[in-house]
């Protein structure tokens, strides 16, 4: 597959870092809830290198997933990393024994949080760490997250971050975090049906920063539509082909990271980026999430 197969490419504003815009987020080779190791070690491995021989140049990653084994997977799979792969990481929780998910955001735990990746990934600087905002579920909520950016942008400052991206802000808090640092990208929940951040994915494309919807298939409740089915159908492809491909049409500053423990799935999830929507068909799409709106 040659690289500008994959939705083609996109350069972290400010940076040196250009990424194909279909990469792919590492949670689903951890074991079941995120935690423990994979039923198959060795099929999470070949996921990662046939994802790479694909072209793929953007991994999605974070040190509490399993907890640590995402990252010890990549590091197995790939390293020493091929010149030109951005790992992105991110950091504001931890897992506990009972398998929670606990905050993990004060200066101290940010601190060790990078250095954990750093360690596990085997890398002496991070490319991009994002701050998660750990709010209500998958929706942001609204409050202050000055301390944690000032606290990433110090260790920017140190040689240990490359770059600082957000996850699950809102417009407020990526406004305050950008008065502290250089902000390239934002993780949010958005999909074909859950589309709350459509303006905000307007503004962020005026400026150049990424959008990178993290539940691009609407993540444990996998989007359904029969209008999604007759467009895959008409269209030889399947409804989640439709869907990243939609998202790829959406706006040029969307990046992709679909997540998979089956080489068969990923290869499906990159042939996406093949798969052409006509203006007519995206306003078929469209009217998916103003019919959802409806119920």
């Amino acid at each position: 597959m040659s690289e500008d197969k994959l939705g083609g490419r996109f350069t972290f504003p400010g940076t040196s870092l250009t990424v194909q815009r279909i990469g792919y987020g590492s949670m689903q080779l951890a074991g079941p809830g995120v935690w423990g190791p994979p039923k198959d070690p060795e099929g999470a491995v070949a996921v990662l290198r046939e994802a790479v021989a694909a072209g793929v140049n953007h991994i999605d990653t974070a040190d509490y997933y399993g907890p640590h084994l995402t990252n010890q997977i990549i590091r197995q799979a790939l390293h020493p990393f091929p010149a030109g792969l951005v790992i992105v990481t991110k950091l504001g929780s931890r897992r506990a024994p009972d398998k929670s998910w606990p905050l993990a955001i004060s200066p101290e735990d940010l601190t060790a949080g990078v250095h954990d990746n750093l360690r596990v990934l085997g890398l002496d600087a991070l490319d991009i760490v994002n701050y998660r905002v750990m709010g209500s579920g998958h929706d942001p909520v609204e409050g202050s997250i000055a301390e944690q950016v000032t606290v990433l942008a110090e260790l920017r400052r140190e040689g240990l971050i490359r770059h600082i991206g957000l996850s699950n802000v809102t417009a407020a808090q990526i406004a305050e975090a950008r008065a502290i640092t250089d902000i390239v990208c934002v993780q949010n929940n958005y999909n074909l049906t859950y589309r709350h951040d459509d303006a905000l994915i307007d503004d962020l494309a005026r400026q150049g920063i990424a959008y990178v919807p993290f539940w691009p298939l609407g993540g444990f409740t996998p989007l359904q539509s029969s209008t999604l089915s007759d467009v895959a159908g008409r269209l030889g492809a399947t409804p989640i082909q439709v869907a990243l491909a939609w998202l790829l049409h959406r706006s040029p500053n969307i990046l992709l990271i679909p997540g998979t423990s089956s080489v068969a799935h990923l290869r499906e999830n990159l042939a996406a980026g093949q798969l052409s929507l006509s203006p007519q068909t995206l306003a078929e799409l469209d009217g998916i999430a103003a019919a959802e709106m409806k119920h």
